[in-house]
């Protein structure tokens, strides 16, 4: 499984009283959501200046992410980054290293 590191923070630009109606129509969303089926929410984590979250998700389809994005885009932005554990990548870096040494 490859996993993912879900960013997502609260789009602005409304007024106040816009921004609250907002928040209260995201909440009512997110309580009908389930994630899909092939991902696996390793970490679900909110900013605690509520402007958003973090997620760490392993999927074997990287399309399925675009669920959240494409359900919750009105009221956040999202980035969708590929990422490693850290071990994982730490041994690429050595092995980066070792071939440029090597030419």
């Amino acid at each position: 499984m490859a996993k993912y590191l879900v960013t997502w923070k609260a789009r602005q630009g409304g007024t106040a009283q816009q921004n609250h109606d907002d928040a209260k129509k995201n909440l009512a969303a997110f309580g009908k959501w389930k994630p899909p089926a092939d991902q696996d929410f390793q970490q679900f984590l909110a900013r605690v200046d509520s402007q958003g979250g973090y997620a760490v998700v392993e999927t074997n389809d990287p399309a399925s992410l675009n669920d959240g994005p494409s359900k919750f885009g009105t009221w956040f932005e999202f980035e969708v980054i590929p990422v490693v554990d850290i071990g994982d990548g730490v041994a690429q870096i050595e092995a980066a290293i070792k071939f440029r040494e090597s030419i």
